[in-house]
């Protein structure tokens, strides 16, 4: 049997890490079989500069090495008939139980899970190490979800599997990490779902009119309080008829 087997994207362990004296980066694991699905959703952009900056550590890990026959058999047929194969119990807890730490946030990916918002995200960016098990296929064997300490959904939609679901729950983690944008705290607190719970006013960049479109006045007044007067009253706006349900549940501009 060959069990163990774990590789870095390239955003993880290869690259150099920053100061000595910084705080531990955050761990995440991501355990799937299309562990090269990675490559392109995490070596680059905001998670790749995260990495360089020691923010950071990712790790995918492919289910197939914790099998026990030479075919990498990971799957099955499932009891009482029906469509699909469903990902076998024996790997999954090989897997999990070689990462697994003390200190470690087991996630399962899946449809039945609480529903995946910005608050989730800030609250797994405060972790150290968070395990994301990718289902395929027709899903897991049942007895595969008392490896997780929680499921998580990105909402009621189907997707052929999980790494679409981790990929876009590692981002969002990732860009809450202290240092990780390059506009500090006040970037990540500005935008949409931020520290308000609203979105995120309108934006605008050179040049000043295109086409007879004109960037508000407000913008290039050259009064950042105006400036940002506009901005609180465009969220709050903006959010009002697009988002309403988000001014619902509390979320709002302090004028």
């Amino acid at each position: 049997m060959r069990h163990g087997k774990i590789r870095s994207v390239r955003c993880g362990f290869f690259l150099r890490r920053g100061p000595v004296d910084m705080a531990e980066p955050l761990h995440i694991d991501i355990i799937s079989v299309f562990p090269e699905a990675f490559k392109g959703f995490l070596s680059e952009s905001i998670p790749a500069r995260a990495a360089r900056a020691g923010l950071v550590r990712v790790r995918t890990v492919d289910l197939r090495d914790f099998s026990d026959d030479r075919r990498r058999t990971v799957d099955d047929r499932p009891y009482g008939g029906g469509p699909g194969m469903l990902l076998k119990p024996e790997p999954w807890f090989r897997a999990v139980e070689t990462v697994r730490r003390p200190h470690s946030r087991v996630i399962l990916l899946g449809p039945a899970g609480r529903t995946f918002a910005q608050p989730v995200a800030q609250e797994l960016a405060a972790e150290r190490h968070i395990v994301l098990m990718c289902g395929h296929y027709e899903g897991f064997d049942e007895r595969v979800r008392r490896l997780a300490d929680e499921e998580i959904s990105l909402g009621d939609f189907v997707l052929s599997g999980g790494e679409i679901a981790a990929a876009a729950i590692a981002d969002a983690v990732i860009r809450l990490l202290p240092g990780a944008l390059g506009g500090g705290a006040e970037a990540s607190r500005l935008e949409s779902f931020g520290e308000d719970g609203i979105l995120e006013a309108p934006q605008y960049t050179r040049p000043p009119e295109y086409r007879g479109m004109r960037v508000p006045e407000a913008l290039v007044s050259g009064d950042h309080a105006r400036a940002a007067d506009w901005r609180r009253r465009q969220a709050i706006d903006l959010t009002a008829r697009r988002r309403p349900d988000l001014l619902e549940r509390g979320g709002t501009y302090e004028a």
